[in-house]
């Protein structure tokens, strides 16, 4: 007997209208960062949530404010997520120290997934954005398991290197038939504060040709600078230490593209 699909069995989340995936096939080009952001910007409008799915190297508690804090349980045992800039937060970080090592194999990471999706109660959403670990792997596969994904943001920054893996992050996706929404050029460019000029922090690569090759939108260039990481230390939204910036302006634009996309409303 053929056994079933399991990429057919996915059960929506209740109240929960679309699952957007935020991903890298390279750890380091800032996904996280634009995750939070990208959130932020969305719950201007929307009802949304944020769910950081790195579970052994979670930074949303840090970059939201709630780190120490600690998610409450209802009646019926699910957990209630964090509420903090408008957003439902949820992370490992928030059940576990910040210190202490998450040292687990892949079974419990699965069944640690399947919690963040059936026993945290979500509420309404327009959109459930999911900040997944770099890489191509359990946390990836499980989600395309497991719920119906709108869409995935897959997440470079300009140079070959970083290219590569996200190469293979689209086509993961590909295989597993999540529809990739785009693609968010990170720390495209840097504004000389002396001229105003765009100037590359990295060398420019083949990205633009990669996009044109595979038909994907580029949905956003999130220029560099020290504000984005100086308010990620301390958990405040960007718009609101810094809403005149560039990069404020930046996320806002993707927040409308990706709103457009998924025809939120």
């Amino acid at each position: 007997m053929a056994q079933p699909n399991p990429f057919e069995q996915q059960e929506k989340i209740p109240g929960v209208k679309h699952i957007l995936a935020i991903s890298s096939g390279k750890g380091g080009v800032g996904k996280s960062t634009l995750a939070t952001n990208l959130a932020l910007a969305l719950g201007q409008s929307y009802k949304v949530g944020l769910l950081d799915a790195d579970i052994y190297g979670p930074s949303l508690p840090r970059m939201t404010g709630t780190l120490g804090q600690r998610p409450t349980i209802t009646e019926k045992q699910k957990l209630i997520p964090i509420r903090r800039h408008g957003l439902s937060l949820m992370s490992i970080g928030h059940l576990v120290d910040e210190s202490s090592a998450v040292v687990w194999r892949g079974p419990m990471l699965f069944k640690a997934m399947d919690q963040f999706l059936r026993d945290v109660d979500w509420g309404t959403l327009d959109v459930l954005v999911i900040d997944l670990p770099p890489g191509t792997g359990d946390i990836q596969l499980t989600l395309a398991q497991k719920v119906p994904v709108s869409g995935a943001l897959c997440v470079t920054t300009p140079q070959n290197v970083a290219l590569a893996d996200v190469k293979k992050a689209v086509d993961m996706w590909k295989r597993v038939k999540v529809p990739v929404l785009g693609l968010v050029e990170n720390m495209a460019y840097m504004i000389n504060p002396a001229t105003q000029e765009k100037m590359d922090l990295f060398p420019k690569g083949d990205l633009d040709q990669f996009l044109s090759d595979n038909q994907i939108k580029k949905l956003g260039e999130i220029p560099f600078h020290t504000h984005i990481a100086k308010v990620a230390e301390i958990g405040m939204p960007l718009d609101q230490v810094y809403p005149s910036g560039a990069e404020a302006q930046a996320f806002k634009d993707l927040a409308k593209s990706v709103a457009e996309i998924l025809q939120l409303g």
